[in-house]
Order: C-alpha cells, then sequence, then structure tokens
C-alpha cells in the first residue's frame, strides 16, 4: 500500500526539525580549526539538478479530478434606468453638381479653326422629349509648301422626338450634314519638270474642291415585357459634287426570350443599298453597284456560375441588284460562338471566340474613312469569314484593369485604300484626276494581330489608359496590305488639379504604312511619263492636350493644342497635316 502524500509531507518536516536541533550546540564556543584548501571549488552545470515544474503525481487520489456543476439562479431586477435616444453624428454633405439639360459650345484658333456645338433638348408630357444638334468644324488651311486648297468644313443637324415608359421606348431621328473637302496631295513630281509658266497653268487648271451631302431618317423601337426585344432602321441619301448617288435602307429587328436556364435570341439583318457613279476614273463609262443583303443570327445563351457560352451562327444570303457589280447571289454561313470562364472572379476572366459577318461597304463609309477618295469607286461587300480570338481581361486592382487579346482574321474581298494613277494622256480632267485622290482596291487578307489595354483610375482626380494593337498582314493578290499600319498605339492622361482646374492629355503613334509614289521615266521629257513603285510611309506620332478652368457650374473655358510636337506627318500620301494647332473657347450650360 502507498503512503498517502500527506504523510510524506509530516515525515519530512519532522526530520528537518531534528536535523536543525543537532545542528544547534548549546555552547557558544566552537573552537578553532586550521582548513587546508587544495582546490578552489569552481560549481559547474552538471552539479546542478532542474526541479520539475510540473511533478509526476503517483497518487491515484489526488490525480482525480472533481466533477464541478454549475446551477445559474436567475430572478429578475427591477431598473429604472431609460436609455436616451441616440442621434446622429453629422455628415457634411459635398456640392452636388447641377445637371443642366442643354449646351453651347464655341470656339476658335489658328489656321481659321472654328469649333461650334448646341445641344438642346426638352421633356414633354407623357414621358415624350425632343432634341437637337448642331455641329460645325472648319479651317481655312494654311499646310506649309501645299499647292492647292487646303480648306474644308463639316457641318451637321440632328433632331430627335421619341418617348420613353417603363415597357416601351421609341424615338425617331432626322438629319442633315454637309462636309467640303479640297484634294490638295498634288505629287510636286508631276510638275517639277515643267517650266513656271506651264507649271503655273497645270496648278491653277485643277479645281480640287470636294463636297458631300448626307440626308438621313432613323428610328428604333424597345419593348421591355416581350419576345419582340428591339428593332431599328435607317434610310440615308449620300450625294456629292460629281453627281454621285447613293440609298441604303438597314432594318435590325430582334427577338430574345429564355427557356429554362437558356437565353434565345435572334437577330434578323435587312441591307439594301443602289447608287451610281458618272463616271471611272478614266472617263471610259459609268459605274452602278447595288446588293441585298438579307441576314439570320440565331444564337443561344448559357450561363452557369463563372462560365457563360454563347453559341450561335449568321446566315446572309447576298443579292447583286446591278449587272455591273462584281459579286453575284451567294450564301454565306458564319460562325457566331463566344465563351468567358471567371478564373478569379473579376480579377481574371479568360474569353475566346469565333464570328463572322457579311459586311456591305457603302461610298458614305468610305468618304468617312478617306476624305480623298475619288467619286470612282468599284462597291462590294466584304466577306469577313471567321475572328478567331483569345484573350484574358480583369482587374490588377480595385482600379486598375486590363484586356489583353490575340486574334486571327480571314477576309475575303477586304477594302484597301490605294492611291489612283496618273497620266498626262488621261480625258477625265477632274480635280481627283491627278494623282492626288485614292482608289478602293479588294483582296483576300489574313491578318494575325495582338490587343493590349490597361485603365487606371489612380484617385477620384486622375485616370490613365494606354492600349496598343500589333498587326501582321498576307494578302492574296495585291502586292502589299495598302494603308494598313503594323502598330498603333494610343495613350491618354485626364486629372482634375483642383475643384476648378482640369487637364488632359493626349498621344497615338501609327506605325509604317506602304503606298505607291510616281516615278519619272528618263525618255519622255514632255509631257513627262510616270510609273509607279512601292513607298513606305514613316511613322508618326501626335501629341495633344487641353486645359479648362470652371468659372461656374455654367461656364467653363478651354484652351486645346494638337500636334504639339509639330510633326509634318502624312496620315495618307502627299496629305501633310497642319503643325501645332491652337484652339480657344468656351462652354456654356443652362435649362430652358
Amino acid at each position: 500500500m502507498k503512503i498517502n502524500f500527506q504523510y510524506k509531507i509530516a515525515i519530512a518536516v519532522v526530520f528537518l526539525t531534528t536535523q536543525i536541533s543537532f545542528a544547534q550546540k548549546q555552547d557558544g564556543d566552537i573552537g578553532t580549526e586550521v582548513v587546508n584548501v587544495v582546490k578552489p571549488y569552481t560549481p559547474t552545470i552538471s552539479d546542478a539538478f532542474k526541479v520539475k515544474e510540473t511533478p509526476t503525481l503517483e497518487d491515484d487520489e489526488t490525480s482525480k479530478k472533481e466533477t464541478i456543476q454549475y446551477n445559474i439562479f436567475s430572478f429578475p431586477v427591477a431598473s429604472t434606468f431609460t436609455p436616451s435616444k441616440g442621434k446622429a453624428a453629422g455628415v457634411e454633405n459635398g456640392a452636388k453638381e447641377k445637371l443642366f439639360s442643354n449646351y453651347a459650345t464655341l470656339a476658335a484658333g489658328n489656321y481659321g479653326n472654328i469649333n461650334a456645338e448646341l445641344f438642346v433638348t426638352q421633356t414633354l408630357e407623357n414621358g415624350n422629349y425632343v432634341g437637337a444638334m448642331l455641329r460645325h468644324l472648319s479651317s481655312q488651311g494654311g499646310i506649309k509648301n501645299v499647292v492647292l486648297d487646303d480648306n474644308f468644313s463639316n457641318t451637321g443637324i440632328d433632331v430627335t422626338y421619341g418617348s420613353k415608359s417603363k415597357n416601351l421606348s421609341w424615338n425617331g431621328d432626322i438629319g442633315y450634314q454637309r462636309q467640303t473637302y479640297n484634294w490638295y496631295g498634288l505629287d510636286p513630281i508631276l510638275y517639277a519638270t515643267l517650266t513656271p509658266t506651264a507649271s503655273d497653268l497645270y496648278i491653277n487648271s485643277i479645281n480640287p474642291k470636294q463636297t458631300y451631302q448626307n440626308i438621313y431618317l432613323g428610328g428604333r423601337l424597345t419593348l421591355g415585357e416581350s419576345v419582340f426585344k428591339e428593332a431599328t432602321f435607317k434610310f440615308s441619301h449620300f450625294s456629292d459634287a460629281f453627281s454621285s448617288n447613293e440609298n441604303r435602307f438597314i432594318a435590325k429587328p430582334s427577338l430574345e426570350f429564355d427557356v429554362m436556364d437558356v437565353k434565345l435570341k435572334t437577330d434578323f439583318i435587312l441591307d439594301y443599298i443602289n447608287g451610281k457613279f458618272q463616271k471611272d476614273y478614266y472617263d471610259v463609262g459609268g459605274i452602278k453597284y447595288g446588293y441585298t443583303n438579307v441576314g439570320f443570327k440565331p444564337s443561344f445563351q448559357i450561363n452557369k456560375d463563372d462560365f457563360s457560352v454563347n453559341v450561335g451562327v449568321g446566315i446572309f444570303y447576298s443579292m447583286a441588284t446591278e449587272s455591273q457589280t462584281i459579286k453575284k447571289n451567294k450564301l454565306f454561313v458564319y460562325p457566331n460562338i463566344t465563351v468567358s470562364y471567371k478564373v478569379v472572379g473579376d480579377l481574371m476572366v479568360a474569353y475566346a471566340g469565333a464570328e463572322g459577318a457579311l459586311k456591305q461597304n457603302s461610298f458614305q463609309e468610305f468618304t468617312q474613312e478617306n476624305f480623298f477618295v475619288s467619286p470612282t469607286l468599284v462597291i462590294a461587300p466584304t466577306d469577313q469569314r471567321y475572328d478567331i480570338y483569345v484573350g484574358l481581361k480583369g482587374k490588377l486592382a480595385n482600379t486598375i484593369g486590363y484586356n489583353i487579346r490575340g486574334s486571327y482574321m480571314n477576309e475575303g474581298s477586304k477594302s484597301l485604300f490605294l492611291r489612283n494613277g496618273f497620266s498626262y494622256y488621261n480625258t477625265n480632267k477632274e480635280g481627283y484626276a491627278n494623282g492626288n485622290s485614292f482608289d478602293v482596291v479588294y483582296d483576300d487578307v489574313k491578318t494575325i494581330s495582338f490587343y493590349g489595354e490597361l485603365k487606371a483610375d489612380f484617385s477620384k482626380n486622375v485616370s490613365f489608359g494606354i492600349n496598343g494593337t500589333f498587326s501582321s498582314y498576307s494578302t492574296n493578290n495585291q502586292a502589299e496590305a495598302w494603308n494598313l499600319p503594323a502598330l498603333k498605339i494610343n495613350s491618354n492622361v485626364d486629372f482634375n488639379i483642383t475643384s476648378k482646374w482640369y487637364a488632359g492629355l493626349n498621344v497615338f503613334f501609327v506605325g509604317e504604312r506602304k503606298d505607291i509614289k510616281f516615278v519619272q521615266t528618263a525618255l519622255a521629257i514632255f509631257p513627262p511619263t510616270f510609273t509607279t513603285e512601292t513607298t513606305t510611309l514613316d511613322s508618326y506620332f501626335d501629341l495633344n492636350s487641353h486645359v479648362g478652368y470652371k468659372y461656374n457650374e455654367r461656364l467653363t473655358f478651354f484652351l486645346k493644342g494638337n500636334n504639339l510636337a509639330n510633326q509634318s506627318y502624312q496620315r495618307w500620301i502627299s496629305y501633310p497635316v497642319q503643325g501645332i494647332q491652337g484652339l480657344i473657347g468656351a462652354n456654356y450650360k443652362f435649362d430652358f
């Protein structure tokens, strides 16, 4: 039987007391003694021993844990405490910016540049509204070393009337636009070998002015709670100073409905175009063109968790309505597939797709892309067979977004701008027939491109963006992908300096392009004859900026600067641009 722990303690106390009593002598004289120290004592760690903090207990009774139970006896306590009503802390509200429905802008600068805009709108009864927009931009020209007139103007007016309610919205638009430009891109080599008198006669005989006019009527209908989702239509009549005419009508109704977790959508497209030119470039005869394109694009969309897929097909039938058109009746079938997956929420979204469409080209669209085309074009649709792409987009931080994409596009009959040739024997003596205008040629083009974009809002006062596209082209019949740049970069930054002052900066870069130049033959002196060879247009960049001052909530003054690097670059061959341009003006907001 083991001895209890209490007994052990009692025996130890008795033994210790006995030792102390034996160590004490009643006689205080303990005598003397000689002690010889042989070696001084040097303690080491090994001489010590460690006392365990938690001793091992071998007593069964001691090691048992008692079970403790707690009982709470609750009873009500009378209280006379009444809490006081809370009061919300005062928050200082910032001044809310007043929104105005109308504005007017007027600015002027060097080169005789004038920019004016007026926008007015008024809400009527029953959700109806009416609005109008007037725009004007003009310049008196004055580009260095240009011998022909280089002024231009662009004036347009739009009027809209519509209604907006919960389940029905519609509007109708009517507009008119008038533009004047000059084919001022005359190559000096064409008159360099002429005598001064003959050179002046030749230059003065050219009337480079061109005028474009566009009258259009359009509308939109949107139904909220209906299978018939939306429908748009637009009719336009386009003409120029050389009796060219083009009529175009586009209608796009759309149906959309849900079945289970699948969204079904069907788009219909009707695109009719008919036009004519009075003569071709060499004055042999006129040109007529006409197409009726009917399209049907059904698709269904599935959204499940972080995965989204849209699968569809595009079916187009193109009918040639004029015998002179280069394409006859034909059926086109295109893929319409897009996929996206949230890899890491909104921070990283992977996407891919394969899409195609039949794109109807028009004289009006060509003139807005290149003002200096000749009114002697062949108009035909472009067969965008497929565009296969894969990309990644998302956020690097809450205020920084990105998008990168790689694609491969295959296009049949892609339109390319190419400089027109020149011959003194050409019977067409119009102002555009001096090698100073552009033709449209078509070719099968395959394009590999890479695109990257970065946007950032560093704060509520500073925002930044940059994007760039690198492209590589391969053609079938043409020697080059005329006037298509391999590299395009655009960047901008906007910031609020104070509550009154703001500013911004924009720069864009365009890489080298290919076109043709004239080379005079050595044998023909007068009249000279020319051949053409491929040339490379230099890359260029354009630096623009603006700064503004908000005088009050209605009136703002601003100053704009374009081409601040004073680059005399050529967007199109033999077409240099204006140098440094300054524009000062004001914007006024108001309500009726």
